[in-house]
């Protein structure tokens, strides 16, 4: 079911709002996979993870640059190596001062003692030396740069215009583990407002807040489970266990939230999961923000599904389901349908029996306050 959707031409705006809102939405999504994609090169358990935190306990400095394309016409001096590479071989290395160049893919260090030599016009936010050399090679070439810094105890991971500053595995699952305590006490939060929805959308009473109060909701769960994938991706073997966990809390969870958007916005559940996206913190906490862009109302008012989250709770195959939802249009009218109603859409009586009676059984399930 569309509703006020489909004959309003409002999706283009909305997002470029939320995105305003958010600074940027789909540059800063595509941002966060390139970094996630650095991260894994860097998680606990990596050969190259295992050598920069001996270079840290061991009071060293090291500048570590991934191989790019035109790299070496900022390179001076230094040595070929082209060796294959191991966590010892690159703790001996950094003992010499000079950056260290490996393949772009960390199995190979091929140069080690030499001197970069990056655009001097790039601004940089750092103050040491190797830092900022490290910062504006990761700008000018869009690759990764390590820099460990003796003097400050910490590994800082550059790139493109990315810094971000590599935690000890005990920290991040701290912070994991931590994330994971909230996501659980927002999941019950969703299940008891579910168990709600589930009696106003076979009563009727469903309204345009309670939608976007179980939205709100769903988008909250969303970014704390994408909190903890980031986490596990830092965290690389050592997070299994905080995985298994994700993975318990989210399995139900996604398919919920699908049929909930494609429920409420028919062809344009995609569209609307992008603008929930878009919101940034402050914004989405206002259920009427949710309001204002998804459904173009700053009024409460009556508004009723499509019946398909409803449907797939039955015994009938997807293709019976879509036959029903496309004849009756809303779930109000499928739960006050009669069987002849159903015999005449399904072609089958056996079918239309077993459906009605699938649907006075979730109703008496729904009712009681039951999961279903």
């Amino acid at each position: 079911m569309e509703h006020k959707i489909e004959e309003i031409i409002f999706w283009g705006d909305a997002i470029k709002r939320s995105d305003a809102l958010i600074g940027g939405a789909v540059d800063d999504e595509d941002k966060e996979i390139n970094l996630m994609n650095a991260l894994k090169l860097f998680a606990p358990g990596t050969s190259i993870r295992t050598a920069l935190d001996d270079i840290m306990r061991a009071k060293m400095g090291a500048l570590i640059v991934l191989d790019k394309e035109n790299l070496s016409n900022i390179v001076d001096g230094g040595f070929r190596i082209n060796a294959k590479f191991s966590a010892q071989k690159l703790v001996e290395l950094a003992k010499m001062d000079g950056a260290i160049i490996v393949s772009n893919d960390a199995k190979k260090i091929l140069y080690a003692n030499t001197l970069l030599s990056p655009n001097m016009k790039l601004k940089t936010r750092e103050t040491g030396t190797r830092h900022k050399a490290a910062e504006r090679t990761a700008k000018q070439f869009n690759t990764v740069v390590i820099a460990v810094s003796e003097r400050k105890n910490k590994i800082t991971l550059y790139f493109g215009e990315e810094r971000y500053v590599l935690e000890s595995s005990s920290e991040i699952l701290r912070r994991a583990t931590e994330t994971l305590q909230i996501l659980e006490k927002q999941k019950e939060n969703f299940d008891d407002a579910l168990l709600h929805l589930n009696v106003l959308e076979i009563t009727n009473l469903a309204t345009i807040m309670d939608i976007c109060n179980i939205l709100q909701k769903m988008e909250m769960i969303r970014r704390e489970a994408e909190m903890v994938k980031r986490y596990l991706v830092e965290l690389g073997k050592e997070g299994i266990i905080v995985s298994m966990r994700l993975k318990e809390l989210t399995k139900d969870f996604i398919k919920e939230r699908d049929l909930i958007l494609r429920d409420y916005f028919g062809i344009n559940s995609n569209k609307a999961e992008e603008v929930l996206c878009g919101m940034n913190f402050d914004f989405l906490l206002d259920t009427g923000n949710i309001s204002r862009l998804l459904f173009e109302e700053l009024h409460d008012k009556p508004i009723s599904p499509e019946g398909l989250r409803i449907l797939s709770k039955t015994n009938l195959l997807e293709k019976d389901v879509r036959a029903i939802i496309d004849n009756f249009r809303t779930l109000d009218k499928i739960f006050n349908s009669t069987r002849d109603d159903f015999v005449f859409v399904l072609k089958n009586e056996t079918l239309a029996d077993t459906f009605l009676e699938n649907l006075e059984a979730l109703r008496e399930k729904i009712l009681a306050g039951k999961r279903i």
